[in-house]
């Protein structure tokens, strides 16, 4: 009802609008009776318990697309999408047939309004990692079901404000049949995904308006209305210098040019954008203006430097760091943090055991820094959000996509774009130090309590004094907590809280008293 309130016109009324602090809620969010425990990937990716999420209207609005079906207890989805009715292992496999996705050069990809993602949950077979979003909207909790599955998703719409992406994030980004309107507004939001695409990156456009000649009849839609919407986008891909590699069926693929030497006319066609900071988008207006591609120095030369391939270049110097375009990270001092972070993480597992076994699939680390305890905990059996704080000292969120690594910039002191009990670990280093004078330290706990699992686990590594405060805010929330000094000795003044939260749902003992 609150969305309602504001402007419909270019999915406003979808984006992010938090209420103001008079309007927040001060509780805990209990589970739904009957909630377990989701199963454990693979098998999550095909079966979610109703309970944990019990909302049938998809399996009724999307019964002949092969999206998902109610059988017993549980959710069953047969991996099937709108525009690939036949499963998303044969779709992945034609878009395999031009975008090269088994040698670890197209790592990281980007699914505009994504269902309940099953594109993304088929493409971990090829260790292809992909941050999904969909808006809140009338297909209820898609994105609540994506991450009940263990796939990567967040809430989030192309409307009018930039995404919550940096610059030259992407190897790939994807839409299918997901209802952005590319060809108005001049493009903008296909300027958008040129912004968070690196150069020589794919983009992957599947359903109407591709091949209308043959499809209007099925679609329902005027032959007139959907030429002009092709020829928009055609005329803006070319625009953006963009090279078409295919169409066939209901599918084309553009590849983004991989430097300015391809685009010289271009810059002369296009606004080009003025902001020095391409990465500066948190609450930003999207605009019509181009990004510029970094300085190369010959026609073959990726600008922004080229990645390895994955795995390899989940340790190797990420390209912003090697180049210097990195204020204060050097060379050495990345790979000190990666150390570090490895010394960390064999600390954390003496006390919580289970932390890399595969009980925990989906990770959120609140304040990524360069993706190091991402980086160390790496394994096909979970996935990290790293997260960027807005107010963090050094936005090094690109250098976290150029280690084949996902995340998104947020603000502590409001809601992460997701839904109650979609993490089953947060890691949370440094963040209460962090936002000391920015917000209360129960708002921030009561969001990690909103979106853990029950029994799901947390890690707060932080000052021994801040960590005190937090203690005695959590002993009112239902979390069991160890503090444990630093590896290093007792006398080193950092330490670190682990906790688990208790399983309790709607209707049990419902007060809580801190």
């Amino acid at each position: 009802m609150r969305a309602m309130t504001f402007p419909r016109e270019n999915m406003n009324y979808r984006e992010r609008h938090c209420p103001p602090d008079e309007e927040k809620l001060h509780c805990l969010i209990p589970a739904p009776k009957g909630y377990v425990t989701p199963f454990p990937w693979p098998k999550s990716r095909d079966y979610v318990p109703f309970a944990n999420a019990p909302y049938k209207s998809l399996t009724v609005e999307k019964a002949v697309q092969n999206w998902i079906q109610y059988e017993g207890n549980v959710f069953r989805f047969p991996g099937g999408g709108t525009q690939f009715p036949h499963g998303a292992d044969a779709y992945i496999d034609q878009l395999a047939s031009v975008i090269p996705m088994d040698n670890g050069m197209v790592r990281t990809a980007l699914d505009t309004g994504c269902g309940v993602a099953s594109w993304g949950a088929y493409l971990f077979k090829r260790n292809v990692l992909a941050m999904s979003f969909a808006p809140r909207d009338s297909h209820e909790a898609q994105v609540q079901f994506a991450l009940e599955r263990g796939v990567p998703a967040v809430i989030g719409v192309l409307g009018t404000i930039k995404l919550p992406y940096p610059s030259r994030a992407f190897d790939m980004s994807h839409c299918s049949r997901c209802l952005i309107p590319w060809g108005v507004n001049d493009g903008k939001y296909m300027i958008e995904v040129d912004r968070v695409l690196r150069p020589g990156g794919y983009w992957v456009l599947s359903g109407p308006p591709i091949n209308w000649k043959n499809n209007y009849k099925a679609w329902q839609r005027p032959k007139e209305e959907l030429e002009e919407e092709q020829r928009k986008i055609e005329e803006t891909a070319k625009l953006l210098c963009w090279e078409k590699k295919y169409e066939k069926g209901e599918t084309a693929i553009w590849r983004k040019r991989v430097n300015k030497e391809y685009c010289r006319e271009r810059d002369s066609q296009v606004t080009m954008c003025a902001s020095t900071n391409a990465d500066d988008v948190w609450y930003k207006e999207m605009d019509a203006c181009v990004t510029p591609y970094p300085e190369s120095s010959s026609t073959n030369e990726v600008a922004g430097g080229e990645l390895k391939p994955f795995p390899d270049r989940l340790n190797a110097v990420p390209p912003r760091i090697a180049s210097g375009s990195m204020p204060g990270v050097s060379v050495e001092s990345f790979q000190e943090d990666s150390k570090l972070w490895r010394k960390h993480l064999k600390a954390y597992k003496t006390v919580n055991k289970i932390i890399d076994s595969g009980r925990y699939r989906n990770i959120m680390d609140m304040n990524a820094g360069l993706g190091s305890f991402a980086a160390a905990i790496d394994s096909p059996k979970l996935w990290v959000m790293n997260v960027m704080p807005t107010i963090a000292e050094k936005d090094t969120l690109g250098v976290v996509y150029e280690r084949g690594l996902i995340g998104i910039y947020h603000d502590w002191c409001e809601a992460f774009s997701t839904y109650p009990r979609t993490y089953d670990l947060i890691h949370a280093n440094g963040v209460f130090s962090l936002y000391k004078d920015k917000c209360s330290i129960e708002d921030i706990l009561l969001e990690m309590d909103r979106i853990l699992r029950p029994e799901g686990a947390v890690i707060i590594r932080d000052q021994a004094d801040v960590l005190a405060k937090v203690k005695r805010t959590v002993a009112g929330m239902r979390w069991n907590t160890k503090m444990v000094d630093h590896e290093d000795g007792p006398l080193v003044p950092e330490k670190t809280l682990f906790a688990v939260k208790q399983y309790w749902v709607a209707g049990d003992y419902n007060s809580t008293s801190s």
